[in-house]
């Protein structure tokens, strides 16, 4: 199969180009003409506002609230952890992996509050702007150094070469 992107000859059935790292999922479809239906729009729809969702919580300012509340949830699940492997039938099996949340909403309670402090702190001031020192020109400030007569430069391009080869010539 030939890449539609870059013209690299890959194997069969392979994902992605190994030149240029295109998508070649889709080739053997479309080569077949059996592409992929597009998604309904209940599905777009959906996916819309999950994603309009997600922006506005970004958007949010940081609470102290928020950041106590996911804290302590982190603490009710390492408590919910120990009591399972405590009184829980199965619970010295699986109460471990009730601390990977508990942790993860501890992390994220922490950093919750570390947002909130981050954002009272008051703007550091701007730098002054840079001003260079102040140098005196020098006596022969701005004037190259003579050339000596005796060296030969070469010409600045091909064509003034050809050019004063020619006017030589004549």
């Amino acid at each position: 199969m030939y890449c539609p992107k870059c013209g690299t000859q890959n194997i069969d059935n392979v994902s992605f180009c190994r030149a240029c790292g295109a998508n070649l999922s889709l080739v053997p479809q479309a080569l077949t003409g059996a592409l992929p239906a597009p998604r309904p729009a209940e599905q777009a729809d959906l996916d819309d506002r999950a994603r309009r969702r997600r922006r506005r919580r970004e958007r949010q300012p940081p609470s102290v609230e928020k950041a106590v509340k996911t804290f302590f949830m982190g603490v009710a699940f390492i408590f919910v952890a120990l009591a399972a492997k405590t009184y829980a039938p199965a619970g010295a099996i699986w109460w471990f992996w009730m601390l990977i949340p508990a942790f993860s909403m501890i992390g994220g309670g922490i950093a919750e509050y570390a947002r909130v402090k981050e954002s009272q702190r008051t703007p550091p001031l701007a730098p002054p702007a840079y001003t260079p020192p102040h140098i005196a020109p020098g006596a022969d400030a701005g004037e190259l150094p003579p050339r000596p007569a005796s060296v030969q430069y070469p010409p600045a391009s091909v064509t003034e070469n050809t050019t004063q080869l020619l006017d030589r010539d004549r």
